[in-house]
């Protein structure tokens, strides 16, 4: 006797949301980009500033 296994497809939980179109927007806006980019540095900064002191 053959023991078959039975494959259900994933439930919708299984799946990553997918971005709305502002979120798409701001992903690819580059002003955006690059502000984030030097706040990012500047709280890394103050990490290792802070660290050294």
């Amino acid at each position: 006797m053959h023991k078959t296994n039975i494959v259900n497809g994933y439930k919708d939980e299984a799946y990553p949301p997918i971005p709305t179109k502002a979120t798409r927007f701001w992903r690819k806006f580059f002003p955006w980009q690059l502000y984030r980019f030097f706040v990012l540095n500047l709280k890394i900064m103050r990490i290792v500033i802070g660290g050294h002191s």
